[in-house]
């Protein structure tokens, strides 16, 4: 919760390097400017400038941090412009009266959309958080909530702001991390989205790879539905999303970079009694019950293709799943079968629980790889990340 006033000062310093002129730049004295960036240098545990009787000069932990609030303060001049494009005197009384209390306020309230729960999980009394956002509805000139049968409902200019603040807070925390690897440390974090059908072992592999490098590092694992991760990856709440690419892309915000192609093969429980039948006739083929993905994701259509190439007009007993655990489950302890990539399960069928049939399957690979959202600034730790990640992948 760095004071955001206290933070444009300094960049307004870095900027000068005076500390009469960075004043006259935020309409503050030398005096307070002076208090402000003392206060700021307390909160983050070390120097952000050097004093001369040349100037202030930045540090290298000031530059690499200030750099990074550059970026952050960015998302919210573009957010202002947006809210006051003709408007000069709401646009800087907006950025000059944000803080980071109304923001956190934001996030948290569009994301649980309970004034209660927010206050609970942000330790304050309720009055304190509805006096926080009505002040930010002033500041931004719109009503952000609107009550609900459930709770609050967040406006379409709500959930726009809370990611922006939600990025807002990622690049201050990449920041910090930044500052640590610049004295040496590898203490950083990566945050990772993993697809549930995803191939199984490129991301441990490689988070235990970056981990042999940097024993310190906080790693995070996220798995879930693409839609969830999506949004989390667009909000900063992950950094790198792992699995099936989307095609066409379903955000402008993202880029995705592929990896591999990936292959499909019946897979079943090693007693079934088409296990190990080299080719299946239609009548097999109609015999099956099958486990697939849900509707819309790349496997499901992927699984359709192929039935819909060798059967076209007969209808399957689907259950659908996304999950490799219940999936496994539900072939060992059935008849039923499921188009999976061969070595996603190549450790059940070599302790004889599961089994790939040889049958060749004439279905488009699916391509996978992982997406990040444009204009996202790596740290080193996560670019290293994202070497191992490439290097597992077998390219």
């Amino acid at each position: 919760m760095l004071n955001i006033r206290h933070l444009h000062c300094a960049l307004e310093i870095k900027k000068y390097c005076n500390l009469s002129e960075a004043a006259r730049q935020v309409h503050l004295t030398q005096s307070a400017l002076t208090q402000s960036i003392k206060k700021l240098e307390e909160s983050i545990g070390w120097t952000l400038f050097t004093r001369s009787s040349s100037g202030m000069f930045v540090t290298p932990e000031g530059d690499v941090f200030l750099n990074r609030f550059g970026r952050a303060f960015s998302l919210l001049e573009s957010f202002a412009t947006t809210l006051f494009s003709a408007d000069k005197h709401g646009r800087t009384s907006f950025l000059r009266g944000v803080t980071a209390r109304q923001l956190d306020a934001l996030v948290h309230i569009v994301e649980l959309q309970s004034y209660t729960a927010a206050s609970v999980k942000m330790d304050l009394s309720q009055p304190t958080l509805h006096r926080t956002i009505r002040d930010l509805e002033t500041l931004c000139q719109q009503t952000l909530f609107n009550r609900s049968p459930t709770g609050v409902e967040a406006t379409w200019r709500a959930r726009q702001f809370s990611r922006i603040a939600s990025l807002y807070f990622s690049e201050l925390s990449q920041g910090l991390d930044e500052v640590a690897e610049l004295n040496g440390e590898k203490l950083g974090s990566v945050r990772i989205g993993s697809l549930p059908l995803a191939r199984s072992e490129i991301v441990p592999k490689a988070v235990l790879a970056l981990l042999e490098e940097a024993p310190g590092a906080n790693i995070s694992i996220v798995d879930g539905p693409y839609e969830e991760q999506l949004h989390a990856l667009l909000h900063g709440h992950i950094d790198i999303l792992v699995g099936a690419l989307r095609f066409p892309a379903l955000s402008d915000d993202i880029e995705q970079i592929p990896l591999f192609d990936d292959y499909l093969s019946i897979v079943t429980g090693s007693h079934h009694p088409l296990a190990a039948k080299c080719s299946l006739t239609t009548q097999d083929w109609q015999s099956l019950k099958w486990i697939a993905a849900k509707e819309g994701t790349p496997a499901r259509k992927a699984f359709g293709d192929v039935l819909q190439a060798i059967c076209p007009d007969h209808a399957y007993e689907v259950i659908e799943c996304s999950s490799l655990m219940a999936i496994r489950g539900l072939l060992i302890n059935s008849d039923r079968a499921a188009i999976l990539p061969a070595r996603q399960v190549e450790i059940d069928v070599a302790a004889g629980l599961l089994a790939v049939n040889p049958t060749p399957l004439s279905d488009a690979p699916r391509q996978i790889g992982y997406t990040l959202r444009k204009n996202w600034h790596p740290t080193r730790l996560q670019k290293e990340f994202l070497c191992h990640l490439e290097a597992k992948s077998g390219y």
